[in-house]
């Protein structure tokens, strides 16, 4: 553990010590935002928006917290003249409600997470091509993961380049189709 922040403090003081050396060399990037922003990300998620399963547990899931939402604003309003067994009653279905919106919400972010991966997998050897001509390209010595990095000058900063470089790759390879 003590290695895994002493790595990021080391090249924090040297980069400190050494400002004109700083950006030379060095970049950072985001491969998640830098994947999940092209243009065939977003496809993939707008068809997932438009699966009807997709979209009926995204309804379900918008109903219930409604009806939840009302049930309690209800009992907080009522609290006083409701006999214990109904107000028993109302936090009952208050909080079968809650898990059933758990159960949904996990299998909508299931789905995302799946579209995710599988956007990941379809542009992952086009992501290794491209980082590899960007390292060389730009001399990079030194590539960060944005999520790692406290502060980083947007010059420094990969993710835009990528992600159009994807969305350049992905169109090439659909026209070849």
């Amino acid at each position: 553990m003590k290695k895994l922040l002493f790595v990021p403090l080391l090249v924090a003081a040297l980069l400190a010590a050494f400002p004109a050396f700083a950006a030379e060399g060095i970049a950072v990037i985001d491969i998640r935002s830098a994947v999940l922003q092209t243009q065939v990300a977003q496809d993939a998620f707008k068809a997932l928006e438009e699966e009807t399963e997709y979209a009926a547990n995204i309804e379900r899931a918008t109903l219930l917290q409604t009806e939840r939402q009302a049930l309690a604003e209800k009992l907080q309003k009522d609290a006083e003249t409701l006999s214990q067994e109904e107000i028993a009653d109302m936090q009952r279905d208050i909080q079968e409600k809650g898990k059933d919106i758990e159960f949904i919400v996990g299998k909508v972010q299931a789905k995302q997470g799946e579209t995710a991966e599988k956007v990941n997998r379809d542009l992952n050897p086009s992501l290794q091509k491209i980082l590899s001509e960007l390292i060389a390209a730009k001399e990079v010595k030194l590539l960060l993961s944005r999520e790692s990095v406290l502060f980083a000058d947007t010059a420094l900063d990969l993710t835009d380049d990528v992600t159009s470089m994807l969305d350049v790759a992905a169109a090439d390879g659909a026209d070849e189709k």
